[in-house]
């Protein structure tokens, strides 16, 4: 296996060793402390960042969207178990559509099983689902400015998406947290006001769910389009793992070589949507070993050529639910 060296968010640097073993990484996931943004984040939560530290260019964890609306919510999850054999390491969930129950009921059997969770949300300004999120135009000036009633119906809406993360904090269940996706590529409704109020976005959202909400539970992930545009960056403080995503059958080697120069803090990177999944192969010979990769749900999972989707599952660069260590509180 051709491993990478990469740092991480302590600035360390993963020295790549030929003869680490798939079991060894898997186990190995409080050896080491990294600092997450929100400095009271809960224990589990901070062995759930430590393995994703440790393993950082050296495996990469599997992932899968879900949808909710093929009959069964693990219509993506049972073909990946009948083609591969195995199941993803991490779910991805959506509160999309104001399914904020439902979600909460999925991550937290997806966690008792053994497995992560990611969560993004298609919303639009004060609610709904994915047309919203595209076709709202929004006046960043109201919304930004605290006490107007644009402002007011904003924070009633990401409010409602606090007191999910609240249960799931209660139930012990850490969230990689992706809000606000592929912003720098401007066609969701938080990105058309640039760079600069995108930013204050951000910031308003982090500040309200750590200190208004207490949310110690979530990993927060800047999760940028395949351009990866230069001057959105939110700041160390406010973001733990950045990524990209690409729908172009490509390892996103592009985005990787943008995002490093962003990255001086050396954090995490994740590829965090794709359609058709790269082999393993490629994956090596690009060095592009991210902490993650995460298929798309419905046609794009099915649409995937099924010997590769087998042999990824199953390569020892790819950790599966069942390599998985268990993350539990000291006592």
């Amino acid at each position: 296996m051709c491993l990478i060296a990469v740092g991480c968010a302590d600035n360390t640097s993963v020295q790549a060793e030929n003869t680490v073993s798939v079991t060894e990484l898997s186990t190995k996931h409080k050896t080491s402390e990294h600092k997450l943004s929100n400095p009271d984040a809960d224990e589990i939560t901070q062995q759930v960042y430590d393995y994703i530290c440790d393993n950082y260019g050296k495996v990469m964890l599997s992932c899968q969207q879900e949808s909710t609306w093929m009959g069964s919510p693990d219509y993506e999850m049972d073909y990946i178990k009948e083609t591969t054999g195995k199941l993803p390491a991490m779910r991805g969930l959506d509160f999309m559509n104001a399914d904020f129950d439902g979600v909460v009921e999925r991550a937290e059997d997806w966690w008792e099983k053994g497995g992560l969770v990611t969560i993004c949300w298609h919303t639009g300004i004060n609610g709904l689902g994915y047309q919203e999120s595209l076709n709202d135009e929004p006046d960043f000036d109201k919304l930004l400015k605290k006490g107007t009633k644009e402002n007011k119906a904003m924070l009633e809406n990401w409010d409602k998406a606090a007191e999910a993360l609240v249960k799931l904090r209660d139930a012990g269940v850490p969230v990689l947290w992706r809000p606000f996706h592929e912003f720098d590529g401007k066609w969701f409704w938080w990105g058309k006001g640039g760079e600069e109020n995108f930013i204050k976005l951000w910031q308003m959202m982090y500040d309200r769910y750590t200190n208004k909400f207490g949310l110690t539970n979530l990993i927060w992930v800047l999760g940028y389009s395949g351009d990866v545009r230069s001057g959105w960056y939110v700041g160390d403080d406010y973001c733990d793992i950045i990524g990209s995503d690409t729908y172009d059958n490509s390892t996103n080697k592009k985005a990787w070589k943008k995002l490093e120069k962003i990255n001086t803090a050396e954090k995490p990177m994740a590829f965090h949507e794709c359609g058709n999944v790269p082999s393993v192969k490629d994956f090596e010979k690009d060095g592009c070993i991210w902490s993650w990769f995460m298929i798309w749900h419905t046609d794009y999972i099915k649409n995937n050529d099924e010997k590769n989707l087998k042999e990824v599952y199953n390569s020892d660069l790819v950790i599966t639910l069942d390599e998985l260590p268990k993350f539990t509180a000291d006592k």
